[in-house]
């Protein structure tokens, strides 16, 4: 599975007679809302400037749903987004490369999503849009309509009962900072700490200073000393099922399938009768 294209290689598929649709899906994880200062504007960050031919498509409003129960980034109504992705132009028969601000975050929850309802063909921009160095463009492209119909698959999804089990029968990782797992800070959700028998496996550690992905070997090897190869069942979680996709991201680079708990910490954490483990011991 081709999981991750180049800026040189999407460079020259855009000059071929079937370029891929692009999806510009910028956005970020902020805390400036409550410290009463602007929140990022994806759309207005898309409207400055994008890749030529890319649709912008919102991480809030089309790849998840409302906050609640099932956390703050939970799965988004599939038929609302399948339409998104269908006015976005994306087709079941035509490639898709998505790409964000650089995190790379944003781009592997399109990627994630796209790839569990069954699209066969969908790559992240590595780098995301730092590394394009064609031109960009303010113009807003009008797609023709896509026929993608989303269709979940069976496998490839934890809930929060299977998330624990995993923990204890396979490889559970946590993407989130180390010292959110450990639960020595929790800015965000009700309690701090992890899932007894996670492994802390921080996402920011699978990519260089240049946010692009560390190659595949290196990948491999780091996955391995944590526990997971291909032969081993593996999730994957995080504070909200966003950084979590994009660990998933870097085991698919690897040649390691692995699962994702959408819900992740901030559905886990939300419930006061689920077990915390603090501390660096993944028990």
């Amino acid at each position: 599975m081709r999981a991750i294209i180049t800026a040189t290689g999407l460079a020259h598929e855009l000059t071929e007679e079937r370029p891929p649709v692009l999806l510009d899906v910028r956005w970020q994880l902020s805390m400036a809302k409550a410290a009463g200062a602007p929140a990022f504007d994806g759309r207005a960050e898309y409207a400055a400037g994008h890749i030529p031919g890319a649709v912008f498509v919102d991480l809030d409003g089309e790849l998840a749903g409302e906050p609640g129960e099932h956390g703050r980034h939970p799965l988004p109504d599939l038929a609302e987004f399948g339409a998104a992705m269908r006015r976005a132009g994306v087709s079941a028969g035509c490639p898709v490369v998505v790409y964000d601000g650089g995190q790379g975050w944003a781009a592997a929850r399109a990627w994630w999503l796209l790839r569990w309802t069954g699209h066969p063909d969908v790559r992240v921009l590595d780098g995301g849009l730092p590394s394009w160095q064609g031109e960009l463009s303010t113009r807003e492209p009008e797609p023709a309509q896509g026929d993608f119909r989303p269709q979940p698959a069976a496998t490839g999804l934890l809930d929060a009962d299977a998330a624990a089990a995993l923990a204890r029968t396979g490889v559970l990782l946590d993407a989130r900072a180390g010292e959110r797992y450990r639960g020595e800070v929790e800015p965000i959700d009700r309690v701090g700490g992890h899932i007894p028998g996670a492994v802390s496996a921080p996402t920011t550690e699978n990519v260089g200073p240049d946010g692009r992905f560390l190659p595949a070997a290196e990948l491999s090897d780091r996955f391995k000393a944590l526990g997971a190869s291909a032969d081993t069942e593996v999730g994957v979680y995080c504070g909200s099922g966003v950084s979590g996709a994009h660990e998933v991201l870097a085991l698919a680079v690897a040649g390691i399938p692995a699962e994702l708990y959408v819900g992740s910490w901030s559905e886990w954490s939300s419930d006061p009768s689920r077990p915390v483990a603090v501390g660096a011991d993944p028990q």
